[in-house]
């Protein structure tokens, strides 16, 4: 999987990245227990700086989506170790709600919602543009 970030961007370069990993997680082209680049190996691919690369790391293992191997480094963990808890759905619920708020604020349906919604998810699981 290719991970790319955009310097102009206003979101921070970790954040890029640790939403890259999760989509490719997520379209499968990170496959379970694949092998992640290190830290250092992802720094200077990028050319970014070793502690932002490695801030994308530890919120992706804080969150779950990859573990540390001693030997393997930073693997990619299996889908029946990342059900969503109560806890995540909580998570995923404050971050929906202002993306809800404000396509109520844009005038759009909760059908025209749903079917907008329904087309990224099937994008993001697919590995492809959105819709």
């Amino acid at each position: 999987m290719l991970l790319r970030v955009d310097f102009g961007s206003e979101q921070p370069l970790y954040q890029q990245l640790r939403d890259q990993i999760v989509e490719g997680i997520a379209a499968g082209a990170l496959a379970p227990g694949e092998r992640l680049p290190s830290v250092r190996q992802l720094a200077a691919d990028l050319d970014i700086n070793l502690q932002t690369a490695n801030k994308a790391y530890a919120l992706l293992q804080g969150e779950g989506f990859i573990k540390a191997h001693k030997r393997e480094g930073f693997v990619v963990r299996a889908r029946d170790e990342l059900a969503a808890s109560a806890e995540h759905r909580r998570e995923i619920t404050s971050k929906l709600r202002p993306i809800c708020a404000e396509a109520v604020c844009r005038g759009m349906s909760e059908r025209e919602f749903a079917r907008f919604a329904a087309g990224v998810y099937a994008a993001v699981k697919n590995g492809g543009p959105a819709r």
